[in-house]
């Protein structure tokens, strides 16, 4: 039996992914077991599988001066004792890691014990990711582009898409949300923490939005908008067996650009509107991830910058006019869904 440990963790997108990859792998009779962070919103998202699940100590990895980078190093150092003792134990074939900070001290532990897969979602790869890839005897990117920016050899593969996402049924939808019908659908994303700038522009642009759409609104963890009952306007905290359904009735959705759920949305090929994090709160990974798609044609970007109600209005009406020109342009994409690519690497990685 072939053993695989899979490592990453600290948000959603360093999850979701590998939920994607280990659910076919355990179909095809792989022993799987997972390493991520003490605590982590990993470990239930991953135990939900029956997968076995090791926490171990984790340090953010930061790219400017702290005293807190004193002790978050001998927090790595630590989870890299751990993971390695784990890892001599397991002795599995192949070590996949989707990045985040506790990925680091597990493929550092891994090695002289097994090859290692990274994988990176981001138009650009991130510190732990950059770290990782050092010692990864095989790297995978999102985008094409990014290739071009590596010092090493790489594998374009795509971004594992959830295959649960592709059975979602537009008639469940509407009934959780109680639509009619009669209207299109805008469905609010926030991403897996929730967007106060997107809550706030939204809320304040409903009066107009609701003339034409019925909307779904995930808000985000603690972020649920004070607003009185509106028909036609339906709000969640959080979602995660219903987003299939939320995703099929959806006629157009707005959104961050993590790199996860714009690649979700382009195999789904859901016409989109997106807000990404600003530079300011982030190291501009998903101002890149939107730039390139919009460049491709898969998305309309409106900066955070400019965000108003009434620039939102006009960017989602803009946007369902010319639906079927984005829904065209993901439709000829043919790596939408990189799923079978890193199944494809996985599995060379562990028969060497």
């Amino acid at each position: 039996m072939t053993t695989a440990v899979f490592t990453g963790g600290g948000t959603a997108g360093h999850v979701t992914p590998n939920l994607a990859l280990m659910k076919r792998l355990l179909d095809e009779g792989f022993s799987i077991s997972y390493i991520g962070s003490k605590g982590g919103l990993e470990e239930a998202l991953v135990r939900e599988l029956g997968v076995p699940f090791y926490g171990i100590s984790a340090g953010k990895l930061r790219r400017y001066a702290s005293l807190k980078n004193i002790s978050d190093a001998f927090r790595v150092l630590k989870g890299l004792l751990e993971a390695r003792k784990l890892l001599i134990k397991l002795k599995p074939d192949v070590l996949f890691s989707k990045g985040g900070y506790v990925s680091v001290p597990v493929v550092l532990g891994a090695k002289g014990i097994c090859p290692v897969v990274c994988h990176e979602s981001d138009y650009s790869l991130g510190l732990s990711t950059k770290i990782a890839a050092r010692y990864a005897k095989t790297m995978c990117v999102s985008f094409q582009d990014t290739l071009g920016m590596l010092k090493r050899e790489a594998v374009f593969t795509g971004s594992p898409v959830r295959p649960e996402l592709y059975k979602g049924n537009a008639s469940k939808g509407r009934a959780l949300c109680g639509f009619s019908g009669e209207k299109p659908v805008l469905l609010v994303i926030g991403g897996s923490q929730g967007s106060q700038a997107i809550n706030e522009a939204l809320s304040g642009s409903l009066s107009t939005l609701l003339k034409k759409f019925d909307i779904a609104h995930i808000c985000g963890k603690g972020k649920l908008c004070n607003i009185a009952p509106l028909k036609g306007y339906v709000q969640f905290e959080y979602v995660t067996d219903e987003l299939k359904n939320l995703l099929a009735m959806a006629d157009i959705v707005l959104s961050r650009a993590g790199a996860n759920t714009i690649f979700e949305l382009l195999a789904l090929k859901k016409p989109n509107l997106l807000i990404p994090l600003p530079a300011s709160s982030s190291r501009g990974d998903q101002l890149q991830n939107a730039a390139y798609f919009e460049k491709k044609g898969f998305s309309k970007v409106l900066n955070q910058g400019v965000l108003t109600k009434e620039t939102l209005s006009e960017a989602l009406n803009a946007l369902y006019l010319e639906r079927a020109r984005y829904i065209k342009q993901m439709s000829e994409c043919k790596n939408a869904d990189g799923t079978e690519a890193v199944l494809h690497e996985i599995r060379l990685a562990a028969k060497k």
